[in-house]
């Protein structure tokens, strides 16, 4: 889809700090110089072709529900076939061919670890397939924000936030599973959200403020496709660092400008080694190459064992949900 100047506009500037306010879109159209009803159409467009996902959050990993991130060697031949029955559970929502060996990626977030669970043993007993499970163990940063036309303001390196989990309520629950699929394309969007929910709509926009200033959630604002921006050389550096130092190279790799995520996960030993992941995603495949090189040179892992998986095809990408089932 080619851009305007003004959605790539819009893109760039919103993209985080969305406006909690009664009327956000008409906020956001004085600050570029358009009208609400040219802002929600234009946002509309986007979403129509495919740039958008969606108006919502991104949440802090298993601040609310619990999710991982699992993988499959996938025997060439069958790859369609595992990849139609991992998109087709609901609680699957990233699912991507990468290139390596283990070639079927996917990320599953529920409610709870039980039902995490459940969906893996589903995919092992219907696959017939070996699934590795590599849960969170801290993230670094977490963002997927998406710079067009300069640096992305706003990157939160997570050593800088407080350790412990902040408390979610019932009712926080609630709105994170109203505003799953987004936010509304109308002129009061938390209005309509306060009446599914039957509070009042400050009450929805207090509690969202709320949940930033805790950072479960990470960012407020347009989700966008990249593949459909351009970003099509997506690569996930992995590194096998000892324990003792990873957190100190995990936060030093995330304030790089170029990483998209950087976590530590545990390790599926024998078979899966890597402890340290970051995501790099650029329109050029030298170029990505060439920038995890200097982060790993940089942080002084690149003598380290380590693979890079470029993504190969999309299967499945969708924003995350807490269903418990």
């Amino acid at each position: 889809m080619r851009l305007t100047a003004n959605e790539a506009r819009l893109i760039d500037r919103w993209q985080r700090g969305f406006p909690l306010v009664p009327r956000p879109y008409d906020e956001i159209g004085r600050d570029i110089g358009l009208s609400e009803k040219d802002v929600i159409e234009m946002l509309r467009r986007l979403k129509a072709g495919g740039v958008l996902s969606r108006i919502g959050a991104t949440l802090r990993p298993n601040t609310v529900g619990a999710s991982t991130l699992a993988a499959i060697e996938v025997p060439q031949r069958r790859l369609q076939e595992v990849a139609a029955l991992v998109s087709s559970e609901p609680c699957v929502t990233h699912n991507y061919e990468r290139e390596h060996a283990v070639n079927l990626w996917f990320v599953v977030t529920a409610a709870n670890r039980r039902t995490v669970d459940l969906v893996l043993d589903r995919i092992r007993g219907a696959s017939g397939l070996d699934v590795l499970d590599l849960p969170l163990v801290r993230a670094y940063f977490v963002d997927l924000g998406f710079a067009l036309c300069g640096p992305t303001a706003g990157r939160v390196v997570e050593h800088r936030r407080a350790a412990a989990a902040p408390r979610i309520w019932d009712a926080d629950r609630l709105l994170l599973r109203a505003i799953e699929d987004g936010l509304p394309l109308v002129p009061e969007p938390y209005w309509r959200i306060a009446l599914e929910l039957g509070v009042g709509q400050h009450a929805v926009m207090r509690r969202l403020r709320r949940l930033l200033r805790s950072g479960v959630i990470n960012r407020l604002g347009l989700i966008v496709r990249h593949h459909e921006l351009g970003f099509t050389a997506n690569a996930m550096a992995l590194w096998d660092v000892p324990d003792s130092e990873v957190d100190a190279i995990g936060e030093r790799i995330a304030a790089h400008t170029a990483v998209t995520l950087c976590y530590r996960r545990r390790r599926a030993s024998p078979a899966w080694p890597y402890n340290l992941y970051c995501m790099v995603h650029g329109c050029e495949h030298t170029t990505v190459r060439q920038q995890i090189a200097t982060i790993a040179e940089g942080a002084g892992i690149a003598a380290l064992p380590h693979a890079v998986l470029f993504s190969k095809r999309r299967f499945k990408q969708r924003g995350a949900t807490l269903a418990a089932a």
